[in-house]
């Protein structure tokens, strides 16, 4: 998966990666993902965690979630999808592609494109 993404494929990198897609479809930020390696005995730092997801991001490996100025999530669902955001529970729940429906995207400034739109959709449970 990483040498197709033109990565070479070094021992945290790997490590990193068994571990980001080993449980399937989610959304990580980089704090846990380093807490998961620290306790799969994975010696790594928190900024080579950070490093590697940017990169992974980069190869088309994650999609970058933004929530915040200062919270970032990493989502190994790379297709086209928007998400949920649960307050109170810093969660991020996918929703499907089709879930939404966008009337009306600006036209990009001259000479740029839209590369794409991401919604994300604030919840939290009724009181």
């Amino acid at each position: 998966m990483l040498r197709s993404a033109g990565l070479r494929p070094t021992r945290q990198r790997v490590s990193l990666a068994e571990i980001l897609y080993s449980k399937g479809d989610r959304h990580i930020s980089a704090e846990l993902l380093h807490e998961e390696a620290v306790d799969a005995d994975v010696p790594v730092s928190l900024a080579t965690v950070y490093n590697t997801l940017h990169q992974f991001t980069e190869a088309g490996l994650l999609r970058e979630v933004a929530i915040d100025g200062n919270k970032t999530y990493f989502d190994t669902n790379v297709s086209d999808h928007h998400h949920f955001f649960i307050e109170g529970e810093n969660k991020v729940i996918d929703i499907p592609g089709e879930g939404v429906g966008i009337g009306r995207i600006p036209q990009a400034p001259d000479g740029m494109e839209v590369v794409r739109v991401d919604v994300i959709v604030r919840v939290r449970q009724k009181d």
